[in-house]
């Protein structure tokens, strides 16, 4: 298991830093933190160290890029009978949405970002969604949008109803996000079932393994991630969607 590395201070120009077992690299305006596997809280804790340090102007804007252990979080609209029907533990926490599971096989991304003014927080959801869709388009994967439903999406077809492949989770606070996107690379699916998965009861969730018939791992994507994280940074407003912070 890997452990984050302390954030990093303006002023240090080094273009790629090893920080065993943990990387950091800078994209464009981004410092991005490869942190492998992470428990949630260890996670948790540490965005709100660095939501800190953003906010009062001593470090970059930065994403930690990371795996968790199998958990449930759930955020602040999270219904009592959207949780796991046999007792399971769930993490309360202070993103917008309702819960849904994170674990090994998703990539997880938490962009701690200062938002221009004035915060349009649709905006910068709607640039999450576009990295995600540029990402799966990348693995052949053709995800979209759906009305009134955030994250990125296969829409119903043959094989189903809509079924969801990475979603979104944010707060903002101070005009500085935290909590973010995950990804389904090749988690186990059966996971899912446990809960009603971001409260949506008429939708599926699905990996891009499952789409795509082969195994993508989380090494395969988070290259290609990482190098549409400038996007977050945009101030384009991209096509209509759900209220913001919405975990859908």
């Amino acid at each position: 298991m890997q452990l984050l590395p302390p954030p990093r201070r303006r002023g240090l120009h080094d273009r790629r830093r090893s920080r065993s077992p943990s990387t950091v690299v800078e994209v464009s305006d981004l410092n991005v933190i490869r942190a492998g596997l992470v428990p949630y809280e260890a996670a948790w804790e540490r965005q709100r160290e660095i939501h800190a340090a953003v906010a009062d102007g001593t470090e970059s804007d930065t994403v930690l890029l990371l795996e968790h252990p199998p958990v449930y979080t759930a955020g602040r609209r999270t219904e009592l009978w959207e949780k796991p029907f046999d007792g399971t533990p769930v993490i309360d926490v202070d993103r917008g949405g309702k819960i849904t599971w994170h674990g090994p096989g998703q990539l997880v991304g938490y962009p701690i970002v200062r938002l221009p003014d004035p915060i349009d927080v649709v905006s910068y959801v709607r640039r999450i969604e576009d990295v995600l869709i540029a990402v799966c388009a990348e693995v052949g994967v053709a995800a979209s949008r759906i009305d009134g439903r955030s994250g990125a999406w296969l829409p119903a077809d043959q094989y189903g109803p809509d079924r969801k492949i990475a979603a979104i989770g944010i707060r903002v606070a101070q005009g500085v996000t935290l909590h973010g996107f995950a990804i389904n690379c090749n988690p186990d699916l059966t996971w899912f079932d446990r809960i009603v998965p971001c409260g949506i009861a008429d939708a599926s969730v699905t990996s891009l393994s499952k789409e795509l018939g082969r195994d993508v791992t989380v090494a395969e994507v988070l290259p290609l991630v990482e190098a549409h994280l400038p996007t977050l940074l945009a101030a384009e407003l991209v096509g209509p969607g759900p209220q913001a912070g919405v975990l859908a």
